[in-house]
């Protein structure tokens, strides 16, 4: 399979725009751009287009994928569970990079779900994404347009050198700006249960569901025998391939640490620079999160080309964004934390 690559520019945008929504009409998968990260879309309708998601990506058969719309009109074909509680977090959150899991509606198929009775849908700001979906006039089924596994991609070369070859299509927009995946929570369970942390945090969900708690699987290995909110969340994600373990502690502590390491890499905070003698990969300013969160992926790609044994990276703190960061870099590690005293 040739993969397209759709350009942007002015001139060739709605071209672009109108031939994306052709090849999703049509039953193919479109890598395309969104605010968190790209995706790989497909109808959500059509069951063998969802099917091939999960074939290009290598992706589990038990892991749900997000139903993203572009305008309330297309929620009642999505979900009958779109309550009071559900229209609040619609009006704040909407478009943005929140995702909400509903009851599913009889439209889309168990296959987008998983099995599952739930349905997640978030409507993207993107404008790109937004103009395709409405183009095409159906919702979109996307998951990250990345091999299983592997960091997210952030770019549309991240797609190519993931699945060159796998997809009909991909839209050659800019680097998305969040960086990570949207916020999940579950409206389906009460209390409301955040199921990934994202963009928007649990600081500002509390204003809209104050009841809302945090699943033990956002921070912590669920056991391999228990049942978790979303059967995602029981895989590992976002890895290099190089040996990744989190670090956490001062800037002293931790650039002490990783200097008596040999054959290693750093990824660090701005804030480390001086006082490192190891190579280094910087993420961006702990003063900052939302830095963090923009360039972690592409510096998780850039890890392998480094050829080192161990990548050590910096671990943020949980406040804000910092959240949704640590929770992508305890999966990266395969949950393999040092915490320095």
């Amino acid at each position: 399979m040739k993969t397209e690559r759709l350009e942007l520019s002015a001139e060739c945008y709605e071209d672009s725009i109108s031939r994306a929504a052709e090849l999703l009409e049509s039953g193919g998968i479109v890598a395309i751009p969104t605010e968190t990260v790209y995706g790989l879309a497909a109808s959500a309708y059509c069951e063998k287009a969802v099917e091939k998601i999960f074939t290009a990506k290598g992706r589990p058969q038990d892991n749900p994928l997000i139903v993203h719309i572009s305008d309330l009109d297309m929620i009642a074909d999505i979900t009958d569970g779109f309550d009071d509680k559900a229209r609040k977090c619609a009006e704040a959150f909407w478009p943005g990079p929140f995702t909400m899991v509903l009851k599913r509606g009889e439209k889309i198929p168990k296959s987008v779900s998983a099995g599952l009775d739930t349905v997640a849908v978030r409507m993207p700001s993107d404008k790109v994404a937004r103009d395709i979906i409405k183009s095409s006039g159906l919702p979109l089924a996307a998951p990250s347009a990345n091999t299983s596994g592997s960091p997210s991609p952030t770019t549309p070369y991240h797609v190519l050198n993931d699945l060159d070859g796998k997809i009909d299509a991909v839209i050659m927009g800019e680097e998305c700006q969040v960086g990570l995946e949207s916020t999940v929570v579950t409206l389906c369970t009460e209390p409301p249960r955040l199921l990934r942390p994202g963009g928007v945090t649990v600081e500002e969900l509390l204003k809209i569901l104050p009841d809302l708690v945090v699943d033990t699987a956002v921070l912590s290995e669920p056991k391999a025998d228990a049942e978790v909110a979303s059967p995602g969340m029981k895989y590992k994600h976002y890895a290099p391939k190089t040996e990744t373990v989190l670090v956490s502690g001062s800037v002293d502590k931790f650039s002490s640490f990783v200097n008596n390491k040999k054959d290693s890499l750093a990824v660090c905070f701005h804030e480390d620079l001086d006082y490192l003698s190891v190579k280094y990969l910087s993420y961006g300013s702990i003063k900052n999160p939302e830095t963090l969160a923009h360039n972690l992926f592409s510096v998780l790609r850039e890890v392998d080309s480094l050829k080192v044994k161990t990548v050590y990276i910096h671990a943020p703190d949980k406040k804000g964004v910092g959240l949704a960061v640590y929770n992508r870099l305890i999966r990266a590690a395969g949950f393999k934390i040092i915490e320095l005293h």
